[in-house]
């Protein structure tokens, strides 16, 4: 039984340690060449403290990956963060984290002393020295002299998130649930050696966990795929076919772009294998023409929220589906369990629609230095009066259909109640993203006006007529917008998911 992560490391280091580990714009190393770099930062790390929270300030690279290897090994727990963050956002996450240290660049010296970061903190990654004296067995038994201390309930990392009080929240999970995931994830993927994994996710967002992780598990390599190739979908696909990504994991929004500009031809992409999707809703409009053009790839749907270790769900799609249906999320991961509330906080019977809740290992351990919040999230199954018995309220409504498949509704805050109707704003979002010239949608609701907003991104501009006639015939009347906005472009946030904050305060600000 592993009792952290860095045992995928060591088994990976003494398997596959010549074989590149992490590919990227800036080159690539061996997994030997980033454990020997790893160690000579854990080195460094260890006289600051063990199992505590050591921020990386560096940008999406080698180098952060590389820290976060040297953290571990160390017996600390990493916090990634982007850089680009609002220097409000950045100073509050410094204030709650309070790191042992900070893993940058003397480049970054600047930017994080202004920001009120002690510089006696700094550990500067140029001044790392890669260790050669010991071989491959000398480091891991000196390793081991920590690693074999944590338990695997220990912290892995944290990962910030936008708390609803302006105050970002660090999400904290334990190695079992990496571990879990990763095992569960190696049963489902079906991941080897040979595998390339096509990196997207920034690795501050936790969609990054699986990419990484099933490198070190497995021995296959991992490509930190350029930022800015994903502005441009013919560069991704050509990018993908000239590495030889043999997987990808990537947000909707990836996928809805490359389809939108029909990018992929016939026999592309032939050594990609395998496509997983998470973070927001996959629009079947898009998902098909993938399929239609790709036909010989799995496509793999992934649901959860950063609390419970990045995935709780997984469904394998299983056909072609129409524009109008909902893809499912499909069923429990290994390990995961789940509950669907309704409002009496009773398990609702097939079809009817509640809150899906999480019980079991993936659980993160709470959100850090804030007791008020993680009481309010992570709580005590209502089912379960016999013995505390943790579960983790994601605020998502779904249903279970007639095949014992969850789908998703929407948020339990997007829930409106209008003309006397509860209503799923995420069910108008399903309608108006499988018209045909709509790409993507995002539906709002304005409180002091009671108006439902359509905000949609598409080709051109589409007559309100049109819009509203088309939707009649998918949506009750009740539920059609009365407001309607086309958008060149939706924003989207850093993760790449609509930035539904911005377009918030845009369109409805109730001054």
């Amino acid at each position: 039984m592993r009792n952290s992560v860095v045992e995928f490391l060591y088994q990976t280091v003494m398997e596959n340690g010549r074989k590149t580990g992490i590919a990227g714009v800036e080159g690539g190393l061996t997994f030997e060449d980033i454990f020997r770099r790893a160690y000579g930062l854990a080195g460094r790390l260890q006289s600051r403290g063990v199992n505590a929270p050591v921020m990386v300030y560096l940008p999406k690279g080698i180098d952060a990956v590389v820290s976060f290897a040297g953290i571990l090994l160390s017996g600390n727990f990493y916090a990634p963060v982007d850089l680009r963050s609002p220097r409000n956002r950045m100073q509050k996450i410094l204030s709650n984290l309070a790191p042992a240290a900070i893993v940058t660049r003397k480049e970054f010296e600047k930017d994080l002393c202004s920001l009120g970061a002690e510089k006696s903190s700094f550990l500067y990654f140029e001044d790392v020295e890669r260790e050669d004296g010991l071989s491959l067995k000398e480091m891991i038994s000196e390793c081991r002299k920590v690693s074999d201390r944590i338990i695997d309930t220990d912290p892995c990392y944290i990962m910030y998130t936008s708390g609803s009080t302006g105050v970002p929240k660090g999400v904290v999970v334990p190695h079992r649930g990496v571990v879990d995931y990763i095992e569960w994830a190696l049963t489902c993927l079906k991941v080897d050696q040979n595998d390339i994994i096509g990196n997207q996710a920034p690795l501050y967002f936790d969609n990054s966990t699986l990419d990484l992780y099933l490198s070190w598990s497995t021995g296959a390599t991992l490509d930190l795929i350029p930022e800015g190739v994903f502005s441009f979908p013919a560069r991704l696909v050509e990018y993908m076919e000239n590495r030889g990504i043999t997987l990808v994991f990537f947000v909707p929004s990836v996928l809805v772009s490359v389809s939108r500009m029909n990018v992929l031809k016939s026999g592309c992409l032939p050594d990609l294998k395998t496509i997983v999707f998470a973070g927001e809703v996959m629009p079947t409009k898009h998902l098909g023409y993938w399929q239609r053009m790709l036909p010989d790839k799995s496509y793999v749907h992934l649901y959860g929220p950063t609390e419970i270790t990045v995935d709780c769900t997984y469904f394998i799609v299983d056909r072609i589906y129409d524009p109008s249906e909902s893809l499912p999320i499909g069923y429990p991961c290994r390990n995961s369990g789940i509950l669907i509330l309704n409002q009496d906080d009773r398990l609702a019977v097939r079809g009817e629609y509640g809150e899906l809740c999480v019980r079991g290992s993936s659980l993160a351990l709470g959100y850090w230095r804030d007791d008020e919040k993680t009481r309010a999230a992570f709580v005590q199954n209502p089912l379960q009066n016999g013995y505390f018995d943790r579960i983790y309220r994601t605020g998502d409504i779904v249903y279970e259909n007639e095949k014992g498949q969850i789908i998703f509704v929407g948020r339990k805050d997007s829930q409106i109640k209008h003309m006397g109707y509860r209503i799923e704003l995420g069910e108008i979002e399903l309608a108006a993203g499988s018209l045909p010239n709509v790409e993507k949608c995002c539906v709002l609701y304005h409180g002091s006006r009671k108006e439902i907003l359509l905000l949609y991104e598409g080709p051109q501009e589409v007559p309100v007529s049109d819009l509203r006639r088309s939707l009649s015939n998918l949506l009750p009347g009740y539920m059609v917008p009365r407001k309607f906005r086309h958008l060149e472009r939706l924003p989207v946030n850093q993760n790449g998911k609509i930035d539904r904050s911005t377009l918030k305060n845009l369109y409805c600000n109730e001054n």
